[in-house]
């Protein structure tokens, strides 16, 4: 099935069975090429019917789809153009594995850090208006993507001027690690809703078999509907802000989203999508292991198992040592911005859970909590990744330095960048103001 398509217009064309027939041959075709060059996998796994059906329902060569992060467009890029392009993914001179507008039209932001794609759509929109323009803007967000205050401070601004803009919630409980917080614990209770709705359709069918007093039962019972759901379903967030919201739904069900999105579209307000994926989704090593399979070197398709054994590099070395000194120190705490494997502090977070803080992807947050565990006598370890610390320079200055507080803040993989990667080079440098 693959092989019939080259771009959009051919993917149009299809059948749903022949689209669900496409996602496992772009499945096996990604996999094959990850486990060779290396690559984020589980990501693009989960995302591959999320992106057959937005391209089915949108013009992605007039539409705005602003993909947050990006390291999940590896389908799009084979939808569009760069299907034999993905094979030199992470080779010199190869193609890009975030969007990269200088590659292709359809990608028509380039994105790299967490949580900016809201803004970025919210800032189309308003062109588009003003030039009076007609297209849908869309915004593919994660929901550890939307933990960032960058992003909440988007949905405010967009639920508050009515802008026509679509928010497509890709809810996999997961960011690199696991998701934390009160973001998460919303969606927690959202995503209880489908169960509300699966058992509210069974109940009525049953009722509805009763001969003579079955629709008068319904009747009632949808009087109390609403007392109901107040008892099973939170107020919700995103329709107290303005969003029209649609959904949970099925992230791996390419007919329902279809028709979701073609019912967004026609709606001229703020709508949000609430999307339920699987990351590492048709793979089971992925799906058993997803933040291992985040990012990976290449991998024996089998087994799942790294080619190469990985060496102990500063990160482990750098927890390592954390331990130890944390055993003799009390004083000593660690925080995270939602990095806690991929910056070395497991076993600190296993060791000290008391003194281990993962506060989601939020690196200003990160800093100037530090700030205020250092004013008050602790001595805070805060590493984060060198280009997500860029984040945070007004933290560091304002609330740090100028206070000339103890925090201890260790930039990992600072240096080159190789591959496709932002982060590439595995050597830490601690800067101790």
């Amino acid at each position: 099935m693959l092989e019939r398509v080259n771009n959009t217009e051919d993917l149009k064309k299809l059948t749903i069975k022949e689209k669900e027939e496409l996602a496992k041959d772009l499945r096996k075709y990604m996999i094959e090429i990850v486990s060779k060059n290396g690559g984020h996998l589980a990501s693009n796994l989960g995302v591959v019917e999320l992106t057959l059906a937005l391209e089915s329902a949108f013009d992605v060569n007039k539409d705005k789809i602003i993909w947050d992060v990006g390291h999940q467009t590896y389908v799009h890029k084979i939808l569009n153009g760069r299907k034999e392009a993905i094979k030199t993914l992470r080779k010199l001179n190869g193609i890009a594995g975030f969007p990269k507008t200088k590659e292709s039209q359809t990608d028509c932001f380039d994105t790299g850090h967490s949580s900016t794609s809201v803004s970025a759509a919210m800032g189309m929109a308003k062109a588009r208006d003003i030039k009076k323009e007609n297209y849908s803007v869309v915004a593919v967000i994660g929901d550890g993507a939307l933990t960032g205050g960058m992003a909440l401070e988007a949905l405010n601004h967009i639920g508050s001027s009515g802008t026509d803009v679509i928010v497509v919630l890709n809810d996999n409980e997961m960011s690199i690690s696991k998701n934390i917080g009160g973001i998460n614990m919303l969606l927690s209770k959202l995503r209880a809703r489908r169960t509300y709705t699966i058992s509210n359709q069974s109940g009525r069918k049953v009722l509805d078999k009763i001969p003579g007093v079955g629709p008068f039962l319904i009747k009632c019972i949808r009087r109390a509907k609403q007392g109901i759901k107040q008892l099973i379903i939170p107020k919700m967030f995103f329709e107290d802000i303005g969003f029209k919201y649609l959904g949970p739904i099925d992230g791996h069900n390419i007919e329902d989203m279809e028709l979701i999105f073609k019912r967004a579209k026609e709606l001229d307000e703020p709508v949000l999508i609430h999307v339920l994926t699987k990351k590492g989704k048709g793979y089971e090593p992925a799906e058993k292991e997803p933040d291992k399979f985040h990012a990976t070197s290449p991998f024996d398709i089998d087994t799942g198992k790294p080619k190469k054994e990985k060496a102990k590099d500063y990160s482990k070395a750098f927890g390592d040592k954390l331990v130890q000194l944390a055993q003799k120190n009390k004083e000593i705490v660690a925080i995270t911005a939602s990095m806690k494997d991929g910056t070395g502090l497991t076993e600190f977070a296993k060791t000290y859970p008391e003194r281990f803080f993962d506060v989601g992807i939020a690196e200003q947050h990160a800093l100037t909590f530090a700030a205020g565990l250092a004013k008050e006598g602790m001595i805070p370890f805060v590493p984060i990744y060198s280009s997500f610390y860029q984040r945070a320079y007004d933290q560091v200055i304002h609330d740090i330095c100028i206070q000339k507080l103890p925090v201890i803040m260790c930039a990992d993989r600072s240096g080159i960048v190789g591959a496709d990667r932002r982060d590439s080079s595995r050597n830490f440098r601690f800067i101790l103001f």
